[in-house]
């Protein structure tokens, strides 16, 4: 068995976040989802959770939610197909409220090319692509 990595996102309105994610090409799994939260489903490995704030914060033990819109905690990079499904995921990510950008890191686009993208709610996503 493949190991399925969740990764839990803190979001203000779920149907809002839910919105978001859908049109970036992400399927919502009802089957673990509710009003308190989304199953949002990139393929068989790799899936984000949209928790409401309240729901969010009954598993950090007494910390706080971070202001995404001020501070970050993570970057959660993925891989996609090529450069040009980078390039429609964070044009998507901007069409639709998020925003996306590029950080030159010095390797040439042939090689490597990556995102940073932030959903509608300043969550971190870094779509990338590289040469194998």
């Amino acid at each position: 068995m493949s190991t399925m990595i969740f990764v839990n996102f803190p979001v203000k309105n779920v149907a809002d976040a839910t919105d978001f994610y859908e049109k970036l090409g992400f399927k919502k799994n009802d089957d673990f989802s509710d009003v308190h939260a989304s199953c949002m489903v990139w393929d068989e490995n790799f899936y984000i959770m949209l928790l409401e704030h309240s729901f969010y914060q009954q598993f950090l033990r007494g910390k706080k939610i971070a202001d995404t819109q001020k501070e970050n905690a993570a970057l959660i990079c993925f891989s996609l197909e090529n450069a040009e499904a980078v390039k429609e995921f964070g044009r998507l990510a901007k069409e639709n409220g998020g925003d996306a950008y590029r950080v030159e890191t010095g390797v040439p686009e042939e090689q490597m090319y990556g995102l940073e993208v932030s959903d509608i709610d300043g969550n971190m996503l870094e779509p990338m692509w590289m040469k194998q």
